[in-house]
């Protein structure tokens, strides 16, 4: 690629010798692209994206590829007028664009990409016989009633006419030499494998004994699809194959399915009952999931894979493994005592289910098992070890203690459980993964205990009722957005082991008032303290050696930054918006000059020992005032003198020789001892 070129209100790239469009920067309405002499050989990806005012654009002759992209979420695009030297029309190069009912594709084009047409309003499209490849979902979610596939198609992705509601049947070329189809479905050219069944086409559908495997997706959406009969020459079932088929009511399998896919069935909500035969031995995770009026599921007793029980619930064939549960069945479950695996997707979805008994037999719960699940409480055997990704996800789950068995809390487990108001972490936990209680709204309160080293990104982010958290000493890092929008955190000590701080780790922590840092901290991530409102004074330990940009921006409050070594290096707007703040730095201190990120800099010479003046209660709290010369003071708390572990509780700055502390917590201990020490 060359310079830069302008013309009027478009930008070039040079690419060998010709001109590709970067940029446009005119009015919307109606564009013309200019041709400059021939020079313009391409649209490069996302020019026009969300060009939202778009209503009509002229593609020059000359242009022979479009771009990614290009033209995607034009809202209001109705017209596109495409060049006949056009070759390539890339990824979702017009996806969502609604209003675009009609288009033109010239003869020379090759190649359609994956997505190039998703969810437009195209009625009617003409694919001309030069057209080699059609990707993925090129045409799917559109307003398409027919298709006519042309001899010089060889290459067609998955789904790339579904959804289309209103597709009631596909031609194929009869020279085509790679696909066929027969009462308007689409097949491969032997009609060994059925590829895209028409979106539109109401009723029950046979499939032909001709037929060997379903590809993944191929009813995937067909809203008006009512009854399916596979016979037993199909071996495999492609994964979301019925997906979406929300009126099926009925579903005969043949012996002879050998295999059927993930979510192969999911979301059929109108489908009561299954029976899957002897010849099925590998079924997918989810395959029947949220299939809300499913009540039962039967299987043949001579499958040597799989059994149900009296009651319709699917396991493997020693019923050590619960497979499936039916998301019709309501009411409280138990589960026997032969399980020790509760499979992947269980009982996602279940949300009629109010109660679910695990017995102690049980080690392993699967990813997602209870995703979305209806039940308030769980109660988890002493034996489980391992806890899969999102296993609680979405559920109704009020609280939750984790037995000292388990090792991890993975991504997701508890995401976005929003009534989950208590958890209890054990001793024994090592980490706690990425969005593991994203968006608990509920949540009140939590320890994490000295055995964790690792707190992952976004692992709380969006607790909004979450007030106390207490880390252990163990903790090493804590990730990005790992606190972010805990709007009503007010206080938080870091232990001495926390070496990084991630990106925005405390972002919009607006109630946050009372931060101690441990002297392990080395660097604040960009936004690590970003729109701390309640920050006034914060003290920054010798061990910091970076602050990263806007990691304590916008901290209105903020009046005091109290550094106890060098300089750090500050990032770009590390201190934006906090126009009241000074910077305060001990003698002998390297690095400081008059400002640091723009903030006026002072320095800082604590002396004295603080004292205890007054104590007693306050707002039904123990508290007391302090009185010293020292401008910061750090009071520490433990519960046991006899083996005292003194724990940081919060740093105050006294405003005219005293200030008053007081500890939500006093009323949580049967004891609490406090003392002092000079920041």
């Amino acid at each position: 690629m060359g310079p830069l070129a302008a013309e009027a209100q478009f930008y070039y790239t040079f690419n060998n010798g010709a001109l590709i469009l970067t940029g446009y920067n005119g009015p919307s309405g109606d564009v013309g692209i200019p041709g400059l002499d021939g020079l313009v050989t391409g649209i490069g990806a996302g020019v026009f994206l969300n060009s939202e005012y778009l209503t009509s654009v002229s593609i020059p002759g000359s242009v022979t590829n479009i771009g990614s992209e290009a033209f995607a979420y034009c809202a209001e695009l109705k017209s596109v007028g495409m060049g006949g030297n056009l070759a390539t029309i890339g990824d979702n190069a017009f996806a969502y664009c609604g209003r675009l009912t009609g288009v033109g594709i010239p003869g020379g084009v090759t190649s359609i990409g994956d997505g190039a047409f998703m969810d437009t309003g195209l009625a009617g499209v003409s694919l001309p016989n030069a057209v080699a490849t059609i990707g993925q979902s090129a045409f799917a979610g559109t307003s398409l009633a027919t298709v006519a596939i042309p001899a010089g198609v060889t290459a067609l992705g998955q789904g790339a006419f579904g959804s289309c509601s209103k597709l009631t049947a596909i031609t194929v070329d009869a020279l085509n030499p790679a696909y066929s189809s027969g009462d308007g479905v689409l097949f491969d050219k032997s009609q060994a494998t059925l590829i895209q069944y028409p979106g539109g086409k109401a009723g029950p559908y046979t499939v032909s004994n001709h037929v060997t495997s379903i590809q993944a997706g191929a009813f995937q959406g067909c809203l008006l699809l009512t009854n399916v009969t596979v016979p037993g020459s199909v071996a495999a079932i492609g994964e979301s194959a019925f997906n979406g088929c929300v009126n099926l009511t009925g579903v005969t399998l043949g012996n002879g399915v050998a295999a059927i896919g993930s979510a192969a069935f999911a979301n059929c909500a109108s489908l009561s009952n299954i029976a899957l035969p002897a010849s099925v031995t590998n079924l997918g995770d989810g395959a029947f999931n949220a299939c809300y009026s499913l009540g039962a599921i039967t299987v043949d007793p001579l499958n040597p894979a799989y059994s149900a029980s009296a009651d319709g619930v699917l396991f493997n064939k020693g019923q050590t493994t619960l497979v499936q549960y039916p998301a019709g069945k309501a009411g409280n479950y138990a589960i026997s005592n032969l399980v020790t695996s509760i499979g992947n997707q269980a009982f996602q979805g279940c949300f009629r289910l109010s109660g679910a008994a695990i017995p102690a037999s049980v080690t392993n719960i699967g990813s997602q098992a209870f995703a979305g699940a209806g039940f308030a409480g769980v109660s988890l055997p002493t034996n489980v070890t391992s806890i899969g990704p999102s296993a609680f996800a979405g559920s109704a789950l009020a609280s939750v203690s984790l037995p000292n068995s388990v090792a991890s809390i993975a991504d997701g487990t508890f995401y976005g459980c929003t009534s989950l108001a208590a958890v209890t972490i054990p001793e024994g936990v090592t980490q706690i993964g990425d969005q593991a209680f994203y968006g608990c709204s509920s949540l009140a309160s939590v320890t994490i205990p000295d055995s964790v080293t690792r707190i992952g990104d976004q692992a709380f982010y969006g607790c909004s009722s979450l007030t106390n958290v207490t880390l252990g000493h163990g903790v090493t890092s804590i990730g990005s957005s790992a606190f972010a929008w805990c709007i009503s955190l007010t206080n938080l000590a870091i232990p001495d082991s926390v070496a990084s701080i991630g990106d925005q780790a405390f972002l919009d922590c607006l109630s946050l008032a009372g931060l101690t840092l441990g002297n392990g901290v080395t660097n604040l991530g960009s936004g690590a303290l970003e729109f701390c409102l309640g920050l006034t004074n914060l003290t920054i330990p010798a061990s910091v050696t970076s602050i990263g940009s806007e990691a304590l921006a916008y901290c209105s409050g903020l009046r005091g930054l109290y550094f106890l070594g060098n300089a750090p290096k500050a990032g770009s707007g590390a201190l934006d918006g906090d126009t009241a703040a000074v910077v305060y730095y001990l003698a002998g201190a390297t690095g400081w000059g008059p400002l640091f990120a723009e903030c006026p800099t002072a320095l800082w010479n604590p002396q004295g020992q603080p004292g205890i003046a007054a104590l007693g209660a306050r707002a039904a709290h123990f508290g007391f005032t302090i009185a010293g010369a020292s401008n910061l003071v750090v009071v520490e708390a433990s519960t046991n003198l006899a083996n005292p572990a003194w724990s940081p509780l919060q740093t105050n700055t006294l405003s005219g020789g005293s200030a008053f502390f007081t500890d939500p917590l006093s009323t949580n201990y049967p004891a609490r001892f406090y003392r002092l020490r000079p920041q």
